[in-house]
C-alpha cells in the first residue's frame, strides 16, 4: 500500500479545497443562452399545431433541463370548440407531438392543466373552468432558436402575482391563421374587466377581440409582467370581452400536481407599452 507523504497530503487537501470552493460557487443550473430576438425563430407568438388545430403561442418557460413553449390546455382537447370544463373535457395524452412554426423537430406535449385536473379528481369549479395552461417541450436541437421576448410589446418583465384591478391596461399577441399572416393586426392592447372566478381568471377587452386561434396567447400587465393566457374566445365580427387564465395559480397547480418545475423566462427586449398596438418597424 503506498503511504502519503506530507507533500501529497498537502496537495490533496488543496484540491479537495479547491473542488468544494468550486462546488459550492457553481449555480444550481446555467442560464439559458437565448437566440437575438431579431433571429430567433421561435418566440411567443408563434402558431402551434395540435393534429392540425391551431393556437398561439404565450410565453416561454425553462427548468434545470428542459425549454418549453406554452399554449392553452384546451388547444389538446379532443372535444368539441364548446368544451370548456377541463376536469370532463377529452385531451390527448402526453407526449403527443406538436407543430411549433419556426421549428425544425416537433416539441412533445410535456404538461396539460385539464390533463393534470382529471387525474387529480379536481372538483373546484373555478378551476375546472379557467385553469387552462399546457407546456410543449422543446426539441432540444432547436433551443437555440429560441427567444422569450413578447412579439411588438417586449418583456415579460416578470411574473404578476397580484392579479389586476378593473380599468388596467392590458397588452397581448394574438396569430391566429384567419388573419391571414398579417402581423399588423396581432399586437393588441385593452383593459382589464377585474378578476374573477376566485382569482383564476381576468375577463379583458381588447381593442379586437381573441379570435379562434388566439387560444393560448399572452397577456401581460401594466409593468409588462406575464398575466396570463386567452382562455375563451369571442366570436367575431362582434366584439366582446375575453377570459384569461391566471399564469401564476395556473403554475403553481403544475408544480403541485407533478408537471415541470419551469418558470416564466424573461424578455431580451425592453417592455415598451406605450407604442400604438398596429405598430410598425418589426416585431421589436
Amino acid at each position: 500500500m503506498t503511504s502519503l507523504t506530507r507533500p501529497r497530503i498537502a496537495a490533496l487537501a488543496a484540491a479537495l479545497a479547491l473542488g468544494l470552493v468550486s462546488f459550492l460557487s457553481a449555480p444550481a443550473s446555467a442560464a439559458p443562452t437565448f437566440a437575438p430576438a431579431e433571429e430567433a425563430t421561435i418566440t411567443p407568438g408563434v402558431m402551434m399545431f395540435t393534429e392540425g388545430a391551431q393556437c398561439t403561442a404565450n410565453f416561454i418557460f425553462t427548468d434545470s433541463a428542459d425549454t418549453y413553449i406554452g399554449y392553452a390546455a384546451h388547444c389538446a382537447g379532443t372535444g368539441e370548440a364548446t368544451d370548456t370544463d377541463g376536469c370532463l373535457a377529452g385531451t390527448l395524452p402526453l407526449g403527443t407531438e406538436v407543430e411549433i412554426e419556426g421549428a425544425d423537430q416537433p416539441g412533445t406535449l410535456a404538461y396539460s392543466s385539464w390533463a393534470a385536473m382529471q387525474a387529480a379528481g379536481e372538483t373546484d369549479a373555478n378551476a375546472c373552468a379557467y385553469n387552462d395552461l399546457a407546456l410543449v417541450r422543446i426539441d432540444p436541437a432547436d433551443v437555440a432558436k429560441v427567444n422569450p421576448s413578447i412579439p411588438h410589446w417586449g418583456g415579460p418583465t416578470g411574473l404578476n402575482t397580484d392579479g389586476v384591478p378593473a380599468g388596467e391596461q392590458v397588452y397581448s399577441y394574438g396569430n391566429s391563421s384567419l388573419r391571414q399572416g398579417i402581423a399588423l393586426l396581432s399586437p393588441k392592447t385593452g383593459l382589464s374587466l377585474g378578476t374573477t372566478g376566485g382569482g383564476w381568471t381576468h375577463p379583458v377587452y381588447t381593442v379586437t377581440p381573441g379570435i379562434p386561434g388566439d387560444s393560448g396567447s399572452a397577456f401581460l400587465d401594466a409593468d409588462g409582467q406575464a398575466l396570463g393566457v386567452l382562455s375563451t374566445l369571442a366570436l367575431a365580427p362582434l366584439p366582446a370581452s375575453n377570459n384569461v387564465s391566471d399564469l401564476n395559480m395556473a403554475l403553481d397547480y403544475m408544480r403541485s400536481h407533478g408537471g415541470p418545475d419551469a418558470t416564466v423566462a424573461l424578455g431580451t427586449e425592453d417592455f415598451d407599452g406605450a407604442q400604438l398596438p398596429l405598430g410598425v418597424g418589426g416585431l421589436f
